[in-house]
């Protein structure tokens, strides 16, 4: 296979060791492979006294990466029992917290579309950048899913109720909005990508960084935080609903008639990690917690048919089981949570690991 076709690309330049994901054509999706690379490289480098800075970037004018190869889990969950997607999350979860916790600078150019498991390669950096066609996601919830790969502890530290807000739509934010939410650090104008990245082969981190970015621009959602924080505030999804259905603001109506699409289930499990990973205090407790509710997505009919409707047909009309939120129960709801076992992720427990 040539280097073209290699759908990552690993070499070290200097001071920096490059981290390229190499699939354009399908968006830099993430596949098993990919993930078991990046960790692998990590490893190597981090005991690699020349490499100082290890920077991630994606090929193509698109974006960084789109999410993980969600075709393969929904072909995993409606042909087979999801142990080879329980296996990918296993690993792919690992990455995230390792990244986070990496000894040497991280360095996550978020360029384009950074969505779902992009999110997760890139927001747990020590160093994260967003350009002005920076579009940030966590769209779970329309393919009856819920946002994972640490996405519910970056939303949860979100301020107010702008992390709710963002896991429950699904909704795309540009630099200024996933600045202010957390989700990233410093702007880079996208002109500048390819001086900054050669700039860190010669030059500490901070030293790149400070050279390159510029001021942030306006943070989009800002001039809503007042019906953002007052809606989703409430308790439960239907009482959302209600409040941002009776609110003067159309952008507030606007998010109501998105949530309406959305799987029903996945926005009760979505609330409820979201709410819970404000309490669980680490990034590993709440991949721990994410980890269970994937592995139980995999058994709910809304996640092969939302794939199904959003990816495979592109019919964009999910038949959801159930249709309405009145008949998601309470324990529909935590039997996502149930801990599983030997089958535990482990990351915060007396299982932990490293990797």
């Amino acid at each position: 296979m040539s280097s073209i076709e290699e759908p990552i690309l690993l070499h070290t330049r200097g001071r920096a060791a490059h981290i390229v994901l190499n699939r354009p054509r399908a968006l830099n999706a993430l596949n098993h492979a990919m993930v078991r690379s990046i960790d692998e490289a990590l490893t190597a480098w981090e005991h690699d006294p020349a490499v100082e800075t290890v920077v991630i970037t994606g090929a193509g004018e698109r974006g960084l990466c789109a999410g993980g190869d969600i075709r393969a889990v929904h072909d995993d969950a409606r042909d087979s029992d999801g142990a080879r997607s329980a296996l990918f999350w296993r690993d792919e979860y690992h990455l995230n917290a390792r990244i986070a916790r990496y000894t040497k600078p991280y360095v996550a150019v978020m360029d384009g579309f950074v969505m779902g498991g992009g999110v997760g390669i890139s927001a747990h950096g020590s160093v994260r950048l967003v350009t002005e066609r920076s579009r940030v996601a966590m769209p779970e919830t329309g393919i009856g899913f819920v946002p994972d790969v640490g996405g519910t502890y970056l939303l949860a530290r979100a301020p107010g109720e702008m992390g709710t807000h963002l896991a429950l739509t699904g909704a795309q934010v540009g630099p200024g909005d996933a600045l202010s939410g957390g989700l990233a650090d410093h702007f880079l104008p996208s002109d500048a990508i390819e001086a900054f990245v050669a700039d860190l082969e010669t030059s500490p981190a901070a030293e790149a960084v400070k050279r390159h970015t510029r001021p942030a621009p306006r943070a989009e959602l800002a001039g809503h935080r007042e019906w953002i924080d007052d809606c989703y505030a409430a308790d439960t999804v239907e009482e959302i609903l209600r409040r941002l259905l009776a609110h003067g603001d159309p952008a507030a109506k606007e998010a109501a008639v998105t949530l309406h699409a959305k799987s029903p289930t996945s926005l009760k499990v979505t609330l409820t990690a979201v709410r819970r990973a404000r309490e669980l205090g680490s990034l590993e407790a709440v991949l721990d917690q994410e980890y269970r509710v994937s592995c139980a997505a995999l058994a709910h009919p809304d996640l092969v048919e939302g794939v199904r409707a959003q990816i495979i047909d592109k019919d964009r009309n999910p038949r959801w089981t159930p249709a309405d939120l009145s008949a998601v129960t309470d324990a529909d709801v935590a039997r996502f949570f149930v801990p599983l076992g030997d089958r535990d992720l482990g990351l915060n427990g007396p299982r932990a690991r490293g990797v």
